[in-house]
Parts: structure tokens; sequence; C-alpha cells
């Protein structure tokens, strides 16, 4: 259950501020009017949740065993139980073991799942508080199992996408290293001793050579200094909100990470949806799905606008991180009152667009590197071939006289 701070008025106009735990927006409104005050803003604060977090693989094998055992009629308790005792990794069974007890106390699916601290996230466990007000938990279980295995898929793609060029960097960086280490030293050392002449890009790699060579443990530790500072600047809010807005910005980069953003929200918003949540709720709970800060920032403002009226489309299209064709779509829905169902196909779409992004990325940046490695290597092989040219026309010279 999530934490709200909240601005809050009573009856003599006398503002009051203050922090609640509340299912959602209504349950907040209906505990502070057993105060006798009256909600004017609130934000939902992140909650400092320990232990556990269940990955995506692992949230889609749980939805869709515990879909199929209730959809044959197995009770709830037994099915947990039945899940906990598979041949399945320890963090994992201990979480099973923990929500199975929990439902032993008489608590319900949602309240047990909230009882696991940081096991499963908001998203889900929301679903079935919206499910078990229903009795369609099977239902739920199996569109839940559908989404985390699109949402794994996807993000699996774009690790799989990224594994090639940090290969290639890495393998590019060990090479230049051995032939500035090993093999150029040699050839230099062959050219100083016949006093043969030396163009400037020969001088530059020697120069670089011998400093590679003196102080590699010094170059070592440097790198590592700058990756370990590179990370902790990432880390700093104002730095990583500036680095993920140029994600969403960089020319060609920005529209295939603004594609796959989308896929995942509109993904988990028709989830929500679908599932009888109001679109406040739905809004609320997706928006730690994205996976940019600086696009996720943008939404208080968002729900503060569908909240005070404002169509949902008209908010979307104000968000700087989406693609335009979300808010058309969800316009189009609006209007024809079948909101649900245009979610669901824009969520579709923007799967097949977000894993066509994923493979352009790929087309996009691999030739980059090949590039850069190219330059690299191709510059080493000039500085080598150059004085052998200049000694062969040497000693062409002194042949000839």
């Amino acid at each position: 259950m999530p934490d709200y701070k909240y601005h809050a008025a009573e009856l003599g106009g006398k503002t009051v501020r203050g922090k609640l735990r509340a299912a959602d927006e209504q349950d907040l409104r209906e505990q502070l009017k057993n105060e006798d005050l009256y909600l004017v803003d609130y934000e939902q604060t992140e909650e400092q949740r320990g232990g556990y977090r269940l990955r995506g693989k692992q949230l889609a094998e749980f939805c869709r065993e515990l879909g199929a055992m209730l959809s044959s009629g197995v009770p709830l308790i037994r099915a947990i139980g039945i899940m906990a005792q598979r041949d399945i990794p320890a963090k994992v069974k201990n979480v099973y073991m923990n929500l199975y007890r929990s439902l032993q106390q008489g608590l319900v699916l949602s309240e047990a799942m909230e009882q696991q601290g940081n096991a499963f996230p908001e998203l889900l466990i929301h679903m079935y508080r919206a499910s078990e007000a229903t009795g369609r938990l099977d239902q739920t279980s199996e569109k839940m199992a559908e989404h985390y295995e699109k949402s794994y898929h996807l993000n699996r793609k774009v690790k799989t996408a990224m594994i090639y060029p940090i290969l290639l960097v890495v393998v590019t960086i060990a090479v230049v290293m051995i032939i500035f280490m090993v093999v150029l030293p040699k050839f230099f050392a062959v050219f100083e001793s016949m006093n043969a002449p030396m163009p400037g890009v020969t001088r530059f790699m020697l120069t670089v050579s011998n400093g590679m060579r003196e102080n590699w443990i010094w170059i070592l530790i440097g790198i590592l200094l700058i990756v370990l500072g590179v990370q902790a600047l990432l880390r700093i809010p104002d730095v990583k909100m500036v680095t993920q807005r140029w994600k969403v910005h960089f020319p060609g980069i920005g529209r295939l990470m603004r594609i796959i953003y989308t896929a995942r929200f509109a993904r988990s918003l028709s989830s929500l949806y679908a599932s009888g949540i109001s679109i406040i709720n739905a809004l609320y709970n997706t928006q730690n799905t994205v996976g940019n800060v600086y696009v996720e920032a943008q939404f208080p403002e968002m729900i503060r606008e569908v909240r005070n009226g404002g169509s949902l489309s008209g908010a979307l299209a104000k968000v700087d991180g989406f693609d335009s064709k979300l808010a058309a779509s969800v316009m189009i829905g609006e209007e024809t009152g079948k909101l649900d169902d245009m979610l669901d196909a824009t969520a579709d779409t923007f799967d097949y667009e977000a894993d066509m992004a994923v493979q352009r990325l790929t087309a996009l940046i691999e030739p980059c590197l090949i590039i850069i490695l190219a330059v690299v290597i191709g510059s080493i092989i000039i500085s080598v071939m150059l004085p052998i040219i200049t000694l062969y026309d040497t000693i062409g010279a002194a042949g000839g006289m």
C-alpha cells in the first residue's frame, strides 16, 4: 500500500500537510474525511521496501502457474503451496513460502503480496486487489502473465541488442592495448636502430606506445576510476535527469527510445484499465514502469490534469518522451467510448514497433562502432607502413648510387 503526501484543508480554511498510507486516492479521501479534512492535492511517495524482488520472467511464471491452477478449480492457498514446493531458486521459494503463510493467516492475496516487502511490484498488487472484488483472479493472472512475458521479452531484446556493441568495445580496447604494448615497440625498435625517418603520425604512436608500456598500471587504475566516477555521477538526480532527457531527444536514437518507452507504458495502462481500475489510479501505478526518470517526472502534472477534468489524450500529448501516435489513438478511444479496446490495440501495436525499434537500434550502433574500430586500426597500420615505405625508398636510393 503506497504512502501519500497530502495537502488538505479544514472547514475553517486552514491548510494541513501530512503523510498517510492509503490503497488509492478514494481511500485517502475517506481517511481525511473522517478527520474533517478535505483533500486539496497529494503526491504518492516512493516506498522504501526491502527484500528480494521477483524479476520479469519470474513474475510471468508466477502469474501463469497461478492462473492455470485457479482456472482448474484449485483453491488459492493450495495453489500457492504447490508452487512453493517446486524446484525453484531458494530466494523465490522463500517468497512463495512467506506468501503461503500470510494466506493461511486469513489475508487476501493482494494483502499477502504486500507483506512480502519488495517481492511483488505495485502494478501486480493493484491488479489482484481489483480482481478480488470481481472474483476474476484466474483471468487477471493469465492477463498479467502475458503482460510480464511481453515486458520481459522486450527488455531482454534491448539488453541483447547492447551485448554486441559492448563486446566490440571491450575487444577493441584489448586489441589496441596489445598492439601498442607488444607489437608496435618491436617495429619502432627496428626503425630507431636503422635511423629511419619517422613521420609525425608514427612519432605520435611511438609516444603513446612508450607511455602505455611505462604507465600501464596507472592507465588501468585511471580507467577504473573513470568508470566508477561516471557511475557515481549518473546516480546524481539532476545529472540522471539530464541524461535521461538526452535519450529521448538524441537524433536517430531518440525516436527509437520513445517507441520503447511508449510500448511499456501502453501495455501497463491497458492491463490496469481493462481490469476495472480507474484511469487515475492506473496512471499512478504505471508511472514507474516506463524506465526513464525524465518521462516519469512528468506524470504528476499529467495525472493532475486528468483529475481536474482534462482528457487523457490531451494530457498524454503534453508528455515529452511518448510517441505522438499514443495520444491520437487514445483520443479515438475516448470519442468512440471504447478506450479499453483502443488501449489494448495500441499496446499491441507499440509492442511490435518496439521490437522493430530494437532491431533498428542495433543496426544503427554496430556500423558506428565498426567505423571507429577501422579508424583506430587503420591509423596504427599507417603509422607502421609509412616508415617502412620511407626506409625502402632510402635503401633504393642508396643502391642506385
